[in-house]
């Protein structure tokens, strides 16, 4: 049994009194400014009632603490301490200052919207929609627990207009031949086959030998070095996949392995450790070795360097980051012919969305569109 009143306070204002029962039958009171709010919250709360999803305001509780539980259930599953890490970012840095007082059953869609304004005002499109993303996490979360009846932020996007999307770093095509000609001593079997697989550059840190079939020309990524050293899973289930190996590469892993640091037990286990048999750092491979290597071929921006006394000076730095050899290998591959569906399953991307927003500027493009708009023209006018 429900029904909406008239109240005047002692202000002299008028409010509406909405008096319902709840599902567990103790009885609920809410006011609102006119009687038409009040007609549609009624509504919408019977509808949860009736599934069984309904939470009364005085029995929800606020953001911060769903977020507390929300960080809780993913520690205890074992998610890897960076990723864990970046949510309690999101919470502590921009979730809570901001919405972290509201009670779940008191968050509106509009001001999920409001919120996701004032992250992109404040910083990058990027981050705003990373950080709605973990707020989206927190309410369905709450939402699974009975806490609240419905996920507000579900629907609420961050789009990036077409315009600013930036196209992926990567090599040229001279430049990577000068890359890999220069590539020498422990990094060139690293960097050889991260232009020829596209393995992230923790997947490469986590390889192990045992997921390298020189015979058959093919390694599997079954796990990633986080920049902890702590092995573990890939980043989704698409991560574990095959990647075919280029002849130059089997040939040189093949050579590599002979003189590859073996663990503390004496074994070799990983395919690119440090000296010690561990696993490399990130910090190491672009410091000593990625960084250097692009100097020494010629693959440079005019920027700061040291010189002997330790002073900077203007010199020539490297180019490009380490990510862009994993882009460069997907542009190799799409040259080549490779469709919009292998190359998902190559790169280890979750969704076929995700290799056209990265890649469809290339999957589009073909060697034959000139000679296509050609045709076209001689079948117009002759």
């Amino acid at each position: 049994m429900a029904a909406i009143r008239k109240r005047i306070l002692p202000s002299g204002e008028t409010r509406w009194l909405v008096d319902y029962k709840d599902g567990a039958g103790q009885r609920r009171a809410k006011m609102f400014p006119t009687k038409r709010d009040a007609t549609g919250w009624l509504d919408r709360a019977k509808g949860e009632l009736l599934a069984g999803t309904h939470v009364a305001d005085s029995a929800s509780i606020t953001v911060s603490e769903a977020a507390e539980m929300w960080l809780k259930r993913a520690e205890t599953h074992g998610l890897e301490s960076s990723t864990i890490r970046q949510y309690r970012q999101h919470a502590e840095l921009h979730i809570k200052p901001r919405v972290g007082g509201t009670k779940l059953t008191m968050l509106t869609a509009p001001a999920v919207q409001q919120f996701a304004d004032e992250l992109m005002a404040a910083g990058s499109r990027a981050m705003a929609g990373k950080v709605l993303t973990s707020l989206s996490g927190i309410l369905a979360e709450a939402q699974s627990r009975g806490l609240v009846g419905r996920n507000v932020a579900k629907d609420v996007r961050v789009r990036l207009p077409k315009r600013h999307k930036a196209r992926p770093e990567m090599p040229t095509s001279e430049e990577l031949k000068a890359i890999v000609t220069n590539a020498a001593g422990r990094w060139r079997p690293l960097i050889l086959t991260a232009v020829f697989t596209g393995l992230r550059s923790s997947e490469l840190r986590g390889l192990r030998w045992e997921h390298v079939d020189l015979k058959a020309g093919v390694l599997t990524v079954a796990g990633r070095v986080d920049q902890w050293g702590a092995y573990g899973s890939p980043k989704s289930d698409a991560g574990r996949r095959d990647v075919p190996l280029a002849p130059i590469v089997t040939n040189t892993l093949r050579e590599w392995r002979l003189t590859c640091p073996k663990n503390g037990a004496g074994e070799l286990e990983w395919v690119f450790p440090n000296g010690a048999g561990n696993p490399e750092s990130h910090a190491n491979i672009v410091n000593r070795g990625f960084d250097p290597l692009q100097v020494a071929a010629g693959v440079t921006v005019p920027g700061k360097v040291r010189n002997e006394k330790g002073d900077l000076v203007d010199g020539a730095v490297a180019k490009h980051n380490f990510h862009a050899l994993r882009h460069a290998a997907a542009a190799l591959w799409i040259q080549q012919g490779i469709g919009a569906k292998k190359l998902q399953t190559l790169m280890g991307h979750s969704s076929i969305q995700m290799t056209y927003d990265v890649y469809g500027y290339l999957l589009d493009r073909t060697e034959d569109d000139v000679a296509v708009m050609a045709q076209v023209q001689a079948r117009l006018l002759g």
